[in-house]
């Protein structure tokens, strides 16, 4: 699979509303959902199911379950590029719990309930500083 084709299929979340746990572009996701979402879309069955989880899982469990799940199934990178995805942390010492996609070295793409569905925006210093980790697809090629 090539980067453009990670990017074209994020961009086509952006507008989708946010609900919280939902995986279906144009009706609804939350930021875990548009990934589920790019990986159906791109590489067919999802390799497992996300539990049922409150907007609070993180803070509730508090262990790393979605950085856990990422290096069980993407491949770890370091620089990011178109299609790289993207786990941060709302805030320092606790674990990572939003997740987005790449669309340039500086703009992703994501969903979260503050914006009300999947938006494209910058990569600017506030997200920045709260990177926790950066991902490939599995297989992809430039």
């Amino acid at each position: 699979m090539r980067r453009s084709e990670i990017v074209e299929a994020a961009r086509s979340w952006v507008g989708t509303p946010y609900l919280h746990q939902a995986s279906l572009r144009a009706v609804g996701c939350d930021c875990l959902g548009l990934v589920r979402g790019v990986w159906r879309e791109l590489l067919g069955s999802e390799p497992e199911m996300a539990p049922p989880y409150s907007p609070e899982w993180a803070e509730a469990v508090g262990r790393e379950t979605l950085l856990e799940a990422a290096e069980r199934h993407f491949v770890r990178c370091e620089d990011i590029r178109a299609g790289t995805v993207l786990l941060f942390r709302w805030t320092a010492g606790t674990p990572a719990k939003h997740v987005g996609i790449a669309v340039a070295p500086e703009q992703f793409v994501h969903a979260y309930d503050g914006a009300g569905r999947a938006v494209e925006g910058a990569l600017a210093p506030m997200w920045r500083r709260r990177l926790a980790a950066t991902f490939d697809f599995p297989g992809v090629t430039d």
